[in-house]
């Protein structure tokens, strides 16, 4: 481990924690008042690493370096700016393979999927090379002679990124690299639960954008949630970016708006996916397996309700219950594992409850709705399917765990209202081979989410498009599309290059 923390950059300090070189104890630091997270690892529920915590010193140097460095930034043509997220893009890609298996001994992600991620980043910064040319404003025609109007951008400020623990590489950039391109400073506060990966990536970032003559493009604060409450309420950020939990965006939304500031929130999701009469069960069966029990059921876009026809539920549960008593469990590491470990004990005491609760309310347990014995921590689960009579409040809950619970239904009409009767709205899908049902539910009267998907599953989203929910998902977008909008304030300019001053709407108003 100590290896690969000196291989990313991960500097160890004089008191036996690592830490940022730049805001990390100092060797005649006091370090009996320094404030120490300590990162574990769910494989083996054994510490990786401590690591040292921002104090007010830290937040005021990083959050005045990251006001100071925009004023530099902002004006260096965007071009110029892609050109280092560029360099960021290669520095990372020759750093994948350390930087996943990272990800996987802090989070428990399998490799693949750690790796994954690291390739997320790769293409998202890729993705903003190809935008820092093409922020585009739009040109309109006045009802005034001799009048043009415009619309340009310009960059925001400082951005302030809190990000939760399951993505902690590809959420930042999603957010740091479409930032950066717009001109702004990006200020990140990650998870107290995965700080390795945070300052790993961070470090990166920010060597390559020092190495061009900035150094506080890419700033880390590392910290506990009162760290993010504070940057909520800091009208130093231009915007803060928010991704977590629905209870954490309320907390941090309501700080943020009021002091009339920007936020952007990506929260929950209690995604669904439909599977109807017409549809390849086989395909739908293989998207349902990593939809539901993929990343072990910790990811927002995670599938924890299968809407099913009540014609064909018996067969694909066949299916999908064959395929879930060969998921293997264990080491995220090892070759041939499928799922890994929940996150910490919380999350498996949430798994535990949600299951007992499910049950009391009448569900059918087909499989898994226990802990798995025998492995190198308490803290790994089996993949659960529970059939249930209707949708209960449990079901209407999000538990970030895998656990699908299965609801039947007889028309189209029915399986979307239990679809939408729920109050997050991120990811959705519909399997169907009809290409009536498949219009309905991508229609205004058919799923009510951001993000809605025809025969494939709910997790995966590529960087292209833009990601996000609606309702108590929060409403943001981050990564594609236009989501470069929300990095940006909006300028509309008139120019007058005659020698007339007329008025709009025919106002007369002369001396």
């Amino acid at each position: 481990m100590r290896d690969i923390l000196k291989q990313l950059g991960i500097k160890e300090l004089n008191n036996g924690a690592w830490g940022l070189a730049e805001y990390g104890v100092k060797p005649n630091n006091d370090t009996k008042s320094i404030e120490i997270i300590t990162s574990f690892s769910p494989i083996d529920n054994q510490p990786l690493a401590k690591v040292t915590c921002a104090n007010e010193v830290d937040y005021q140097k990083v959050v005045s370096d990251a006001h100071g460095e925009f004023v530099k930034w902002r004006i260096l043509p965007a071009p110029k700016r892609g050109e280092i997220v560029r360099e960021i893009a290669d520095a990372v890609r020759a750093k994948k393979r350390e930087l996943g298996r990272l990800i996987s001994l802090e989070v428990g992600k399998i490799l693949s999927e750690g790796e994954g991620e690291v390739q997320e980043v790769i293409d998202i910064a890729d993705f903003a090379v190809g935008l820092s040319r093409q922020l585009y404003g739009l040109q309109m025609h006045s009802e005034r002679p001799n009048h043009r109007m415009l619309e340009q951008w310009h960059p925001l400020g400082v951005v302030g990124v809190i990000t939760a623990f399951n993505f902690p590489m590809a959420v930042w950039a999603w957010n740091a690299m479409i930032a950066a391109v717009c001109g702004d400073t990006i200020v990140w506060k990650p998870s107290e639960l995965a700080p390795l990966s945070a300052i790993a990536i961070n470090n990166i970032a920010r060597e390559v954008a020092q190495r061009k003559g900035f150094s506080g493009v890419f700033s880390l604060l590392i910290g506990k949630a009162d760290l993010g409450a504070r940057m909520a309420a800091d009208r130093n950020f231009d915007l803060i970016s928010a991704t977590g939990s629905t209870r954490m965006g309320k907390a941090v939304g309501t700080i943020v708006a009021e002091r009339f500031g920007k936020s952007l929130l990506e929260l929950g999701g209690n995604n669904a996916i439909i599977v109807t009469q017409s549809a390849n069960l086989e395909l739908a069966a293989r998207a349902i397996l990593f939809s539901a029990a993929g990343t072990a059921g910790q990811r927002c876009t995670t599938a924890r309700r299968l809407i099913v026809n009540a014609k064909i539920s018996k067969e694909l549960l066949r299916k999908l219950i064959d395929y879930y008593n060969k998921i293997k469990i264990g080491d995220p590491l090892e070759e041939g594992v499928l799922m890994g470990p929940l996150i910490n004990q919380t999350a498996v005491e949430a798994y535990l409850k949600a299951v007992t609760r499910a049950l009391a309310d009448g569900g059918e347990l087909l499989c898994g709705g226990s802990k798995e014995s025998g492995l190198r921590s308490d803290l790994y689960v089996k993949p659960t399917i529970i059939k249930m009579p209707k949708m209960t409040e449990v079901v209407k809950e999000e538990t970030f765990a895998p656990i699908l619970y299965v609801l039947e239904y007889e028309t189209l009409e029915e399986a979307i209202e239990i679809h939408n009767g729920v109050t997050q709205g991120l990811s959705s899908a519909i399997f169907t081979d009809d290409l009536r049902e498949a219009g309905i539910f991508i229609s205004v009267a058919g799923s009510d989410c951001g993000i809605a998907n025809v025969n494939i599953g709910t997790s995966g989203a590529e960087i292209g498009g833009a990601f996000g929910g609606e309702k108590e998902t929060g409403g943001g977008r981050e990564a594609g599309s236009d989501a470069w909008k929300s990095y940006m304030r909006r300028q509309t300019c008139t120019i007058n290059f005659g020698r007339e001053l007329p008025l709009a709407q025919g106002v007369k108003f002369d001396i």
